[in-house]
This record gives structure tokens, sequence and C-alpha cells, in this order.
């Protein structure tokens, strides 16, 4: 298993966040295809800069304009868009690429049409690329992962079920079809903890979201124990982040807690409450 770093919200170099990712012990980064700290710098610089650091790289696509798919943007410009990340991403030679990609706003034959001609396009890409289970997107609905997962035979996830959370309006337990369903398909985890109600909660750690954090552990647990020995590693990310996921205070605006420290606070945590 491999930790990441996530960069979402960070605003500075990418030697920074190099260097930081380094000193706390992470084994890599992760960020958008597009984020700032990649604009100026030529592939060659970005993979000397993470080899240097021992740090390997997974790079996320968003189609659709931005995490939020426009509504105006059909199947063909998701393509588009897609086509032209892919080219920028692959340059920089990441370990994975995470997708996030499609609308729920589609029907669900143009959902399935669209998604085949995805599978088509990243079966001739040379590292690992998942799709991930996104609200707004193609994957938003949890109860449908077992007939997606029958459909697309080929297709590999990146799960982040406080995504699902929300969208069932309930915590997502190994004992549910869904998750079943997913466990032999994920190759990366985006390790944040939701609740019925929401995206993130305010603190993992704290006592009274307790039963939400072994809700995930345990859909964690099962994703690593699945997963295929002889595949490439298994990846996570702590991924709490700013953008009114993390709670804040009334009136002040203040983040109830701070993001970097809980993201290296749930690394430490999943190397010692992971097996596998």
């Amino acid at each position: 298993m491999l930790v990441l770093q996530s960069l979402w919200g960070w605003s500075e170099s990418l030697r920074s966040a190099a260097e930081q990712a380094s000193t706390h012990g992470f084994d890599g980064l992760e960020c958008n295809v597009m984020h700032p700290c990649l604009q100026g710098l030529d592939a060659a610089e970005v993979r000397q800069l993470l080899s240097a650091h021992g740090l390997v790289l997974i790079l996320e696509i968003t189609t659709g304009g931005d995490y939020t798919p426009d509504l105006a943007d059909g199947p063909q410009r998701h393509l588009q868009q897609l086509e032209n990340l892919l080219g920028r991403a692959l340059a920089l030679e990441p370990l994975k690429i995470n997708l996030i990609i499609g609308s729920d706003s589609w029907s669900e034959t143009t959902q399935h049409g669209f998604f085949e001609d995805v599978l088509d396009r990243i079966d001739t890409v040379p590292c690992a690329v998942m799709l991930e289970t996104h609200r707004s997107r193609s994957l938003a609905n949890p109860w449908a992962m077992p007939l997606w997962l029958e459909r697309h035979p080929r297709m590999r996830l990146t799960a982040d079920l406080s995504h699902w959370c929300c969208v069932a309006e309930r915590l997502m337990t190994p004992d549910l079809p869904p998750v079943q369903a997913m466990a032999r398909r994920v190759d990366h985890i985006h390790a944040r903890v939701g609740h019925a109600q929401g995206p993130s909660v305010s603190h993992p750690f704290a006592p009274e979201w307790a039963e939400a954090l072994e809700a995930h552990r345990s859909c964690w647990q099962l994703f690593l124990e699945s997963h295929d020995p002889g595949e490439a590693a298994i990846t996570v990310t702590p991924e709490f982040g700013p953008d009114a996921y993390m709670p804040l205070k009334p009136f002040s605006a203040e983040p109830v807690a701070d993001v970097e420290t809980l993201n290296r606070q749930m690394a430490t945590w999943l190397r010692q409450e992971l097996k596998g």
C-alpha cells in the first residue's frame, strides 16, 4: 500500500509539495493534471523533481469543465476533453490516472455508450487508469454499481465512499451489494470520511464520528484484502479538503480543523490500521 499526499487546495510550488511529502513520509503526490503547481514546468522537470524525492505521481483528470460537470457538455465534449488531458498527463509518466468523468444527468443508454468509448481509449494507456465514484458523475449512484461492473468488465475504480454516503444518505459498509461488487476492482482509494448528510466529517478521530470512521475503515480493508497481489500496489490518498467539504465556523467562516494536519494524521492512522 502506497500513501500519497493530496495537493487539493495546495497553493505553493511543486518543489515545496515534494519536500513536504518526503518530510512527512508520503510515498507520492496526487493532483489534478491542471494544478497550478504544474504550470510553467516541462514534463522532464516534473519527473526529475519527483524522482529526486523518491515520490510517485497520481494525476486526476476531470471532464465537463470542472469537478461538477457543465450540463451543456455532452458525451462528445467530455471525450474531447479527456483526449486532450490524457496527452498532458501521460507526458508526466504518472503511476496512475484517476478519471472524474461523465454526468449523472445523462440517460442510462448514453452513460453506457460513453463508458465504452472511454474504456476503448484508456485500453491503450501505459499506466493504470481508474474511474472515481464521485457525486454528479456517471458512477454517482452506488446501487447501480453491480450493473455497471457487469456491463463494463474492463472498468477499474477509485473508491471515494464519502460521495456515496451523501447520495444514499447512509454510511457505506462492507455488507452492502455495491461495496461487495466493487471490491476486486478498486486500485485506488480516496480516504476521506463522509457521513449520511455530508462528504466530510469535521474530524475523523473525534468520538462523535467513530461509527463513520469504522464504516469506512472496514470497506477500505475489504478493498485491500480483495486486491490481486499480482497487480501494482493499491494506493491511498487521505483527501480531507477545502471548498466547503470541511465544515466552517459560523460568521468567521474559519475551518473547524486544519486539513493538512488531518491528512497527515490520517496517513499515519492508515498505515497502523489497514492490513495488507
